[in-house]
């Protein structure tokens, strides 16, 4: 890989004076490259509030500075939510976008201020009439995409449109307030027109709503999905949005209804560099021809999406420079758990002269990976974050 690809000399700069004299693991995040991501991703949909989720790197100073940047905040649970509320971001800018929540979490959100709750499920609208009387809702719905993301979504969250223009209904009738449809194409997804095929169908609920239902629909949160900068080719943002932008305009002219957008990985993935050493080198046999290479960071110290080899990060070490004789390599994690392989089939090529204790540069890790560390599983403590401006 070349290291210019992902950062600039000044980047790199700023992540080395950190990581050079800290011990190994521990991420680096630049905010200063979340900034330019937000300004980006809202100068390409002028018309849309963003919702930061906040589970793709759930750091204070990433809230703070998306605070001050104008950002509303999409929380998973009554933790998150204390997280934004605790650093000044007021309620009104919080949608509470998990369709799996506890009857106390509901009535807590709503104690606090939130009138924004994601459902799916009679159960789970039921409750929420019953602890946040009055509040908007949106029905999530199943959407195809996973064919064409990297990291697919399952079918764990979403309804069926049928079923959800039955909860849209039902809303209204237990006093809360039918606001809008919401859906996921899966994360880090490549292919541009399953947003198209999402919004057909939200489109036809819409219509439907009003003309069979005299209900009118006022928002339309389209989730996450916008990639970042792996090792994969994608195209740049302003790509995707002049699509969106094109099957929004073909959908509604210039009455849009409130456009939502949740990303995550897009505006954080490429602003941090995860710092691991090397442990091991060893072979499984006098014959094997691939190193097994241990580090000491693994699925369980911040790199969970490369579970299944989903998500393939660019991997930098000063010994690539000039293009040095390289072999495969298998890597894995420093655990006594027999999951813990980051790639065993995914031809990672590291030099010939790799050695115990050089360091290897994870990039693009800026996103799901300090918040899927864990708290103390072989009592590794949790990833070690640092955040430079």
């Amino acid at each position: 890989m070349r290291l210019a690809d992902y950062c600039t000399e000044a980047e790199w700069k700023k992540i080395r004076d950190v990581a050079d004299s800290k011990e190994t693991p521990l991420l680096v995040v630049d905010l200063e490259i979340i900034k330019q991501k937000f300004e980006e991703l809202t100068g390409c949909f002028p018309m849309a509030k963003v919702h930061y989720a906040l589970k793709a790197n759930p750091g204070v100073p990433v809230v703070e500075l998306l605070r001050d940047l104008g950002s509303s905040f999409d929380i998973a649970s009554i933790f998150e939510l204390n997280r934004v509320l605790d650093t000044g971001v007021p309620p009104d800018r919080v949608s509470y976008g998990n369709t799996i929540k506890k009857a106390a979490h509901i009535k807590y959100a709503f104690e606090k201020g939130i009138r924004l709750f994601a459902t799916d499920s009679k159960a789970d609208l039921q409750s929420i009439a019953d602890n946040a009387p009055g509040s908007k809702i949106f029905v999530r719905i199943l959407v195809e995409g996973g064919e064409t993301a990297e990291w697919p979504l399952s079918r764990k969250f979403g309804c069926h449109p049928d079923m959800a223009i039955d909860l849209l209904v039902t809303a209204k009738q237990l006093g809360l307030v039918p606001h809008g449809i919401s859906f996921h194409v899966g994360s880090q997804q490549k292919d541009i027109a399953v947003w198209d095929a999402a919004l057909s169908k939200v489109k036809y609920m819409f219509d439907w709503m009003k003309l069979e239902e005299d209900i009118e629909l006022k928002m339309i949160n389209m989730g996450g999905g916008f990639p970042a900068n792996y090792i994969s080719e994608v195209n740049p943002i302003n790509v995707y949005a002049e699509e969106i932008r094109r099957y929004l305009h073909d959908d509604y002219g210039d009455n849009l209804p409130e456009i939502i957008l949740e990303p995550g990985r897009s505006l954080v993935g490429e602003s941090g560099v995860l710092v691991s050493e090397v442990v091991l080198i060893s072979r499984k046999s006098r014959t094997d021809l691939n190193r097994w290479v241990y580090l000491d960071v693994g699925l369980f110290q911040g790199l969970m999406e490369t579970m299944g080899e989903s998500i393939k990060y660019p991997i930098y070490m000063e010994k690539l420079e000039g293009n040095p004789p390289t072999g495969t390599v298998v890597l894995a994690g420093p655990t006594c758990d027999s999951t813990d392989i980051m790639y065993e089939n995914s031809n990672y090529q590291l030099p010939l002269n790799l050695a115990v204790g050089d360091r290897l540069y994870w990039m693009t890790t800026g996103a799901y990976t300090n918040s899927y560390s864990s708290v103390e599983f072989n009592g590794f403590p949790p990833l070690k974050t640092f955040y430079v401006k």
